[in-house]
């Protein structure tokens, strides 16, 4: 006895389908489906699974660290760019857990602006005890004030100098 559903039909993917049961048709080709739960279900319990994890999690423990470096290049001596004084440790504690003391140094901020500076950043996290608040600002605004001349980073020898033609 033959049903209607015993011959081929396509898909509008052009996969023949075969029937399974009334009804109830599959792929006619070797192709399974990556989400065919039987099959994922074999590849987990299989040992290659745990092998391709392994890998994985091997690849990005010995990874992690130079990419980590790569995002974070190593930050510049900010102890050295600092003038000395009285507060040069709070500064280097305070301001440059969060950016480089190139920064400071290319501030020239009046008294005012140095104590708005100085409370949004202690808004922002920056650790500075109330006690060294005002020596703080006085350090900032005696070291990189408006009369002071303007901040001229160094010559580092990784930069390029002239037209960047070498000359023999």
């Amino acid at each position: 006895m033959s049903h209607k559903n015993d011959s081929y039909q396509a898909t509008p993917s052009g996969v023949p389908l075969t029937p399974q049961s009334e009804g109830a048709f599959r792929r006619s080709n070797s192709d399974t489906p990556l989400t065919d739960a039987p099959l994922l279900a074999s590849f987990a319990r299989s040992g290659m699974f745990q092998l391709l994890l392994a890998i994985a999690f091997l690849f990005l423990a010995v990874s992690s660290p130079f990419l980590a470096r790569a995002q974070n290049p190593a930050p510049s001596k900010p102890t050295a760019d600092l003038p000395p004084g009285a507060m040069q440790a709070k500064a280097t504690t305070a301001c440059t857990e969060c950016h480089e003391a190139r920064i400071i140094l290319q501030q020239r901020l009046t008294k005012a602006a140095w104590t708005k500076e100085v409370d949004k950043m202690t808004k922002w996290g920056a650790v500075v005890d109330a006690a060294d608040r005002d020596a703080l600002i006085d350090y900032l605004s005696t070291n990189f004030s408006p009369d002071k001349s303007p901040y001229e980073p160094s010559k580092t020898a990784t930069e390029k100098t002239g037209s960047g033609k070498s000359s023999k």
